[in-house]
């Protein structure tokens, strides 16, 4: 009936003098920006899409080929060896004062044909070079001639002035590991955590494998390395995130921290309107492929397919598999605040708002005092319910609130605002680092939208953050954009004195759009439910962050060692103190050197790692003993880190075999015990992509502190960790309080004694241990380096503030 009183009203609005004048105009104006916008996408698109196509060459290059036919032509040479002659024998005759025309286009036609075969030409030398691996086998700081070589060649065929896509067409293809190998390294990965009558028991399973199942399977993943663009990730998608029943919350999303001991403003509206317009920045930058590709070595491209679900997201729930929808463009995101749900426009009719006009339309929303509808608070805990629980919820949901829940779904991404402070305190540095690890993971288990490709949080006294959904892409790529959404919010675009947004708000734009959530009865027990539900999960979630600050990656370097290897050798002394045992451990490798590759599994629990664990236990064995065993260990780690990246790693493999078999019901009780194991030591390390965006010597405290996740295993551990600059490493732990066998604390603390006394056994690192226990090792503020930074901000003009 509503409909029926607002068409009455339209209809008679329009019968009034002047009335259609005054409402067409603006009606019209709005369709022809709206059109004008969506056309320059389009072309916007489809230019880039074509300069893509055809890299390293140019349009240019086409322009050039035309004209230096054409002048042969002139000087009476024929380049096409008759073949321009043959073209304009089967275009139409226009009568002979068109002749010179039809000469034109046979030019035209034959640089087109010439153009085009040349691109396929460079795309095929450019994926065969790119499948060259030998760089990554050699060892550091040492380069035999044919890499020496095959960096030319890249440098000739890889062109100038790359888009984000440009490399994509040349990338090649995850190539399928020898089935004796994985097996081979399977056998040798499980030795050290197998008794010898479980170890026997699992090599004759292998064994039975190899010989009945093993080349059927193979044979399979050959075709469909052969017909796919990648052999393993689609499926990685779909069945290890999209058929996943469990809740996302814990144990699936993941978090990114702002700067760890500065926040540049105060005020939690402006510093919502820079981070937004920041991202939004970051967003029209990936639209037009202005990013440029990541490049190892200055050279070696990786894979950029997952930069295109960053924004416009949403996992869908669904009974039996969710689906990931994904939107060419949208103009607003979906905001949270003290249990309402807001729609707030991000663009203006020609651009996009400035930040003062973000934080304008964010502290609206703050000043709101409106209370929230009955259910509408905890709303969002379905989003952190069990997924079929969730899916069934939301039928009822989209015929009832259909616009609301659109509203949300549609939007570039969510934004928490929310109520508490949060990061680093300096009453309890420890404790509130701690929590502020647990607010950006799980919340409340109702503020977050947790379907979303991506949740800013901003707290009330202005500190940041993200969670992270993980099944549309991997940690680097929300890495990248994180890094550039602090880099610009902070140094380009900047605070007043007074902490505010720079420029002018705008009291022309209007309020930002409550949503009305139409609940029908029968989800309010649901709702209930789930926030029982995540309520529980929240809680049994033990958090701890420390940033290390003795040394970093500095000195490791100076020790002429990989950085990732030597933490994670150091994790597996830190871990068999903990536990007083070895464990499977997991370490994300990325696999991004071929098209559309995502991540391995380094196991980077080792024969040699375990043997100079026991060596350090061992206090009959002497330092260099331990040092000469340390550097076997890192050695180990690393030939595994470059195998799994180039694409010849153990776990994926046995994942896609294990698929196969499942399509073929073929019962393998190899790959089954395989895929039954669990990993109790969960570790991953957050790159840092873009340190020219970061001034570390004048600004040291604007580095990001990193990001964790939850335990891959109830009676595990997950661990990330960061180099922030040259000399300090930031740890992120979890697990669950429901163990008796966990703590998340105590393994803090051994990590960093581990890491004293790795470094102790270098001549160079014997003064950190000294230095340490000198200082009193009781006093934990100081063993989390809490007490390195003085609360005065050193070396900058910029407004911040301290903790």
């Amino acid at each position: 009936m509503a409909e029926a009183h607002q068409a009455v009203g339209f209809r008679t609005s329009l019968t009034s003098d002047g009335a259609e004048v005054e409402l067409s105009a603006p009606v019209l104006q709005e369709i022809y920006l709206s059109g004008l916008r969506s056309w320059k996408r389009h072309l916007s698109r489809f230019w880039n899409d074509f300069l893509t196509g055809v890299f390293p060459a140019s349009p240019l290059s086409w322009l050039f080929l035309f004209s230096a036919i054409q002048l042969a032509w002139f000087l009476q040479l024929d380049p096409s060896l008759g073949l321009m002659e043959k073209i304009k024998e089967l275009l139409p005759d226009w009568g002979g004062q068109h002749h010179g025309l039809r000469g034109v286009l046979a030019a035209a036609l034959f640089a087109s044909c010439l153009w085009g075969t040349l691109i396929f030409t460079l795309h095929v030398a450019l994926r065969l070079l790119l499948s060259y691996h030998g760089w990554l086998l050699e060892p550091h700081g040492a380069m035999s001639s044919p890499t020496k070589t095959w960096l030319a060649l890249v440098r000739i065929f890889s062109g100038r002035h790359p888009m984000l896509f440009s490399y994509q067409r040349s990338l090649p293809r995850q190539p399928v590991p020898s089935v004796q190998d994985t097996v081979r390294k399977y056998l040798e990965s499980v030795r050290p955590v197998l008794s010898d009558e479980d170890f026997d028991w699992t090599a004759v399973l292998a064994q039975e494998f190899l010989r009945l199942q093993a080349s059927l399977l193979q044979w399979y993943l050959r075709l469909k390395s052969w017909w796919a663009s990648n052999y393993v990730s689609d499926w990685w998608e779909e069945f290890v995130y999209l058929r996943s029943r469990n809740p996302l919350m814990v144990n699936s999303n993941y978090y990114m921290m702002d700067f760890l001991y500065v926040t540049p403003t105060p005020l939690q509206a402006a510093r919502a309107g820079n981070a937004v317009h920041a991202l939004l920045l970051y967003r029209h930058r990936l639209n037009r492929q202005e990013i440029p590709p990541t490049l190892l070595m200055g050279m070696r491209p990786l894979c950029s397919a997952q930069y295109e679900k960053i924004f416009n997201t949403t996992r869908i729930p669904g009974v039996q598999k969710d689906y990931i929808r994904h939107l060419h463009d949208s103009q607003h995101v979906a905001v949270f605040h003290r249990g309402r749900f807001f729609r707030v426009g991000t663009h203006s009719r020609n651009s996009l708002l400035s930040p003062r006009a973000l934080e304008q339309q964010f502290q609206r929303i703050l000043d709101d005092p409106s209370p929230a509808c009955p259910h509408e608070e905890h709303l969002a805990a379905l989003t952190a319910a069990p997924r079929g629980t969730w899916a069934q919820v939301r039928r009822s949901l989209k015929t009832q609130a259909a616009e609301a829940l659109e509203a949300v779904e549609g939007a570039a991404f969510f934004v928490s605002l929310d109520a508490e402070p949060a990061g680093l305190t300096r009453e309890d540095p420890a404790a509130s680092l701690d929590a502020y690890a647990h607010a950006l993971l799980a919340g409340r288990g109702h503020d977050r939208w947790f379907d979303k490709s991506f949740t800013l949080i901003v707290f009330s006294n202005g500190k940041l953050g993200l969670s992270v959904e993980h099944s549309w892409a991997d940690c680097p790529i929300s890495g990248h954009m994180w890094e550039f959404t602090l880099a610009t919010e902070c140094f380009q675009l900047g605070y007043s004195t007074d902490g505010h947004c720079k420029g002018h708000p705008d009291p022309t734009l209007p309020r930002p759009q409550r949503l009305q959530w139409d609940l029908p009865d029968q989800i309010h027990s649901s709702i209930s439910l789930a926030l029982r539900g995540a309520k529980i999960l929240s809680e049994n979630v033990d958090c701890h962050v420390f940033p290390f600050s003795l040394f970093g990656k500095s000195f490791i370097r100076r020790c002429h060692l990989s950085s990732d290897s030597f933490i994670q050798i150091a994790l597996q002394l830190a871990h068999f103190r903990d536990r007083g045992q070895f464990c499977l451990t997991y370490e994300s490798a990325m696999t991004r050197l071929f098209l559309e590759g995502r991540t391995e599994t380094v196991r980077s629990c080792t024969r040699e790692a375990c043997n100079f664990v026991r060596a350090m236990e061992d206090k009959e064995k002497t330092d260099p003993q331990c040092l000469a065993l340390f550097r076997v260990a890192v050695d180990k780690h690393q030939a595994l880190l470059k195998a799994a990246m180039s694409g010849q790693g153990v776990d994926r493999h046995l994942f896609a075999l294990y698929v196969v078999s499942r399509f073929l019901h073929l019962q393998s009780p190899f790959l089954t015990q395989v895929h039954s194991e669990q990993w109790q030591l969960s570790t991953s390390q957050i790159p840092v992509q873009q340190m020219h965006l970061f001034d570390v010597h004048n600004y040291p405290d604007y580095v990001s502190s990193g990001g964790g996740f939850g335990p891959a295993d109830d009676h595990g551990y997950g661990v990330s960790y960061i180099f922030m600059g040259d000399d300090m490493i930031t740890f992120h732990i979890s697990s669950k309080k429901s163990s008796t066998k966990t703590d998340s604390h105590r393994l803090g603390q051994h990590i960093e004694d581990a890491l004293l006394d790795v470094a102790s056994l270098f001549q160079a690192g014997q003064h950190f241990k000294r230095r340490f226990r000198g200082s009193g090792k009781e006093d934990s503020r100081h063993r989390c380096g809490f007490l390195s930074r003085q609360t005065g901000a050193s070396k900058t003009s910029m407004t911040s503030t301290y903790f």
